[in-house]
Formats: C-alpha cells, sequence, structure tokens
C-alpha cells in the first residue's frame, strides 16, 4: 500500500466509526419513541414484594390531571411539546381492606437521580419518582431498584387500548365501557379487578389489580370503589 493510500485509509477510519455511533443514536431515539407492547406474562425473575396483598397499577390519563390541577400541576409533565396519554400514577401495594403507606424502610427516602431518570418514559416526573417511592414502595418489601423494576413490569402488562389512541381525541366514554375495553385489550383482566376514576366529568384513572406476580386478580373493593358515570370526556393532550 503506498503511503497516500495509508493516510487516506487512518483519516476514513474514524469518521466511519463516528457515521456508525451517530447511527446507534438515532436508533436507540427513534426505539424509545415506539410503544412498549404488552407482555403477556410476567418474568421469572421478577422480584418478588412482601408484608401485602396485591399491588393497584394506576395509570393517569395525563390531560385530566393537567386540566384538573391547573396551576398546581407538574410544569414538565403538563408541557405543550409532552403528547401524553396514560402514564404511571403509581403501582401501590394494598389489604384486602385498606393499604399500608409512608412504611419504615432500610433505603433512603430520596431516590438517586441516576435511578430515577431511567423511569421518566412512565412516571413523567422526578417529584413523582420520589413521592410513589416514599408512599407505597416503602412498604413493598423492596429496595428502591427492585420496587422500580417491578413498576415497569406491571406497566409493561397491559395493553392501552386503541379507544385512547391521540389520534381518535377528544372523545367521550362510560366509565362501564372504558373498563370493558381494557379488559377486551388484556387476556385475563377481570372485571372485578379494574376500576375507573372520575372528575370533574373527566376520566382521571385507570386502576388494574395485580398479584405480587403480576398476574390479574379480581380486587371486590377496589372495583365497587370505581366511578360509575357515563359519557365521560377524554381531553386530548395541549
Amino acid at each position: 500500500m503506498s503511503i497516500s493510500a495509508a493516510i487516506r485509509l487512518l483519516v476514513a477510519l474514524p469518521l466511519t466509526a463516528l457515521l456508525f455511533a451517530c447511527s446507534d443514536d438515532s436508533d436507540a431515539a427513534a426505539s424509545a419513541r415506539k410503544p412498549v407492547a404488552a407482555s403477556s406474562s410476567p418474568s421469572a425473575d421478577l422480584p418478588l414484594g412482601t408484608g401485602f396483598d396485591f399491588y393497584v397499577l394506576a395509570l393517569s390519563w395525563s390531560p385530566a390531571y393537567c386540566l384538573i390541577e391547573g396551576a398546581r400541576a407538574n410544569r414538565n409533565q403538563c408541557a405543550e411539546d409532552r403528547d401524553l396519554g396514560f402514564v404511571v400514577h403509581g403501582l401501590w401495594p394494598q389489604f384486602e381492606d385498606g393499604y399500608p403507606q409512608y412504611c419504615d424502610s432500610r433505603e433512603p427516602e430520596r431516590v438517586p437521580s441516576q435511578l430515577g431518570q431511567a423511569y421518566l418514559d412512565l412516571l413523567p416526573s422526578m417529584g413523582l419518582v420520589g413521592q410513589q417511592w416514599r408512599k407505597h414502595g416503602s412498604c413493598s418489601g423492596l429496595g428502591q431498584k427492585d420496587y422500580f423494576e417491578v413498576l415497569r413490569a406491571a406497566r409493561q402488562r397491559v395493553a392501552v387500548p386503541a379507544a385512547f389512541a391521540l389520534d381518535k381525541l377528544p372523545a367521550k366514554i362510560d366509565a362501564f365501557d372504558a373498563e370493558k375495553s381494557f379488559i377486551a385489550a388484556n387476556p385475563g383482566m377481570e372485571r372485578d379487578g379494574i376500576a375507573v376514576t372520575c372528575d370533574r366529568g373527566m376520566l382521571r384513572e385507570i386502576r388494574i389489580c395485580m398479584s405480587s406476580t403480576l398476574e390479574f386478580r379480581s380486587c371486590a373493593k377496589v372495583d365497587r370503589s370505581g366511578c360509575t358515570l357515563d359519557n365521560l370526556s377524554v381531553p386530548e393532550p395541549n
């Protein structure tokens, strides 16, 4: 190989590596924007919580939260460019009657930034991440890392029905029909294992009951406490 050819090769190699790196970053960003398909069953190595009977996965309809809370709403969550639909409000340990909260834990109250930021695709602010750990995660019998791992697995268990696609909003839906749509989209979900909450005529949350291994299960008291109103508004993002 001539000296001039060798020089050209040495110049080209770093440029090629840079192009590949940029391509990888673009692919990762595109992948992060894709919706996550619901998993049909929990992982066999899922951390198991203790000291409670079951979980409630609370999915909050973000546009309703932003409208209802107004000036008190989290600015990051309600920014005009977020276009959020359902976000995770929390994964709450429950008893068959009542629920624990703010439990003693060997873990710190504060969630480290590096850990919390890994879950901002589910819980849209660090304030919510920290509040959910202190109030609910501390009662799961799990450390912070394991609790948020289970929270992600719980969210991945649930498919959001097509009725809530952003391109179909704003919309109106009866509370009973909202529950039916989730049951139809998630095999194994039980009629008395899901509840809608509403506020000011808007659909506010979907609450889904799961075992400690994240199997769908019934929870009569949670179901009975749900909203039963017709013609609920499902607002679109700002």
